[in-house]
């Protein structure tokens, strides 16, 4: 294949291969807004529960990453069909893009009845978790709903990166646009018009990513996608290709999952420490998803980059391409984090309810919290970026393994020891420095410092190259 045929490859004056970055823009941009949108959404929600109470922010802030984990651990493989599909996108194979496609959405589609117990799970779970009474209720209101419907979201994944995989990276951002509108106005009616509260902020985002969905399909089963992919001839299951998405699509799910899961036990004990500082987190979680959120668009332009590049059988210029776009994650994010402090102290007080007493305290924690947030953000670009080109090449078992152990060997203990005190500990036994919210947003500062670095090495390893999707043994 000749230079010009690979992704985002242009040929320079002396006759090297240099990375095209305007072709990458042309595929990131969308992506980027994409999922710029997706932390409007997210945003948005939060804006929604805090004009509830102070309360309602604290009991999202108590579960957002405990069911962000759960919904990513059974949704992963959707996540997968992306590396598939860029694949076999790069070989010109477009039939058995669209079939890894089908596929994965049969994958996905098993996991229903997992999500429906988990939902079930919820009020026994966050009993378990000591959380103030009025807490735990408006925790259980969301919790039922949302976790009963994230199958929705789970099968959307699956769908939007099938479109990434071939570079239809507009029509993600149609449905990403769709899906907010709709969960903007579905807030509005279900929480104050509806009154159903913060449950009703739950059943507006399944409405929108239901519509979404349906707007994903209308894309692929008519028009010039539908067409030349043939995706209405490829939709039976085949159980070899959904063991193989599964094998590579679970680590993914079970990666970002141990990542997201030592965040919801540090928002547990800032949220067992005090109403205010668990609010304070919430808030800056949020806000720092306009950071993350943009950039995750650009890696997940570079697994579909790179994942053609492995296709085309061109495996060189595939680790030269990842390793520009994971150094320009992390420059990007860089930026972003400047940004982030500047309008912080601009951003944060829209959140609160001004008449709400504990308003100006809030605030007050979450512009401290800000500091340790934006440290970190240039190492979460080296995570993601190196994570999302480790996907493309299937390699997803060692970087889960590694996520696990750090977020439960250094984050979980680290953020245990600098939360609480000696009287409100969990654990006997370890030191205890009593620094409440802060100390949760230190401790995450460090373990994302040594992910990062972790994921980048791992990607520099190029241990990934022995990897075949389609069958063969790692070697």
């Amino acid at each position: 294949m000749s230079a010009q045929d690979l992704p985002a490859c242009r040929i320079d004056a002396n006759g090297a291969r240099r990375v095209d970055f305007k072709v990458l823009l042309r595929l990131a941009a969308p992506l980027m807004v994409t999922n710029a949108i997706q932390a409007l959404l997210n945003l948005t929600d939060t804006w929604f529960i805090g004009h509830i109470s102070t309360a309602a922010v604290a009991a999202i802030s108590a579960i957002y990453w405990l069911l962000t984990c759960l919904i990513l651990l059974l949704g992963g493989v959707g996540l997968a069909v992306q590396s598939f599909v860029s694949q076999a996108d790069g070989a010109g194979r477009h039939a058995r893009a669209s079939q890894s496609l089908w596929n994965g959405l049969w994958a996905s589609l098993c996991s229903i009845p997992a999500f429906l117990v988990a939902a079930w799970a919820g009020r026994p779970l966050l009993e378990l978790a000591g959380l103030a009474p009025e807490i735990r209720d408006l925790a259980v209101a969301f919790w039922e709903p949302r976790m009963g419907g994230a199958f929705l979201g789970a099968i959307t994944w699956g769908l939007m990166s099938f479109f990434n995989g071939i570079g239809a990276t507009r029509v993600t951002f149609i449905v990403a646009l769709a899906t907010m509108l709709i969960n903007v106005a579905a807030n509005q009616w279900f929480i104050f018009e509806f009154g159903w509260g913060i449950a009703g902020s739950a059943w507006a985002t399944n409405l929108a990513q239901f519509c979404g969905l349906l707007v994903g399909l209308g894309f692929l089963c008519s028009g010039p996608i539908a067409r030349r992919y043939k995706t209405l001839l490829t939709w039976r299951p085949r159980s070899a290709m959904v063991r193989r998405q599964l094998a590579v699509g679970f680590p993914i799910g079970a990666m970002y999952g141990a990542d997201v899961l030592g965040l919801a036990l540090m928002q547990l004990m800032v949220s067992q420490v005090g109403t205010v500082g668990a609010a304070a987190t919430q808030i800056v979680i949020m806000l720092t998803s306009i950071a993350y959120m943009p950039g995750l668009g650009l890696a997940t332009a570079g697994t579909t980059v790179v994942g053609q590049a492995i296709g085309a059988g061109d495996r060189d210029w595939a680790a030269h391409l990842g390793t520009v776009i994971v150094r320009t994650c992390a420059g990007f994010m860089f930026g972003v984090a400047v940004l982030m402090l500047l309008i912080g102290p601009w951003l944060l007080p829209t959140f609160i309810t001004p008449g709400d007493p504990q308003a100006r305290e809030t605030v007050e924690i979450a512009l401290l919290l800000l500091w340790p947030a934006a440290a970190y953000q240039l190492f979460d670009g080296l995570y993601f970026g190196s994570s999302f080109c480790l996907r493309a090449a299937g390699d997803t078992a060692v970087p889960a393994a590694t996520a696990l152990i750090l977020s439960w060997g250094l984050n979980v203990p680290l953020a245990h020891m600098l939360v609480f005190d000696a009287e409100h500990a969990w654990l006997a036994g370890l030191p205890q420095f009593g620094l409440g919210a802060l100390g949760g947003w230190l401790a995450l500062m460090c373990y994302v410092f040594v992910l990062g670095t972790a994921m980048y090495r791992r990607w520099r390893s190029e241990r990934w190259r022995n990897i075949d999707l389609w069958g063969r043994a790692a070697a």
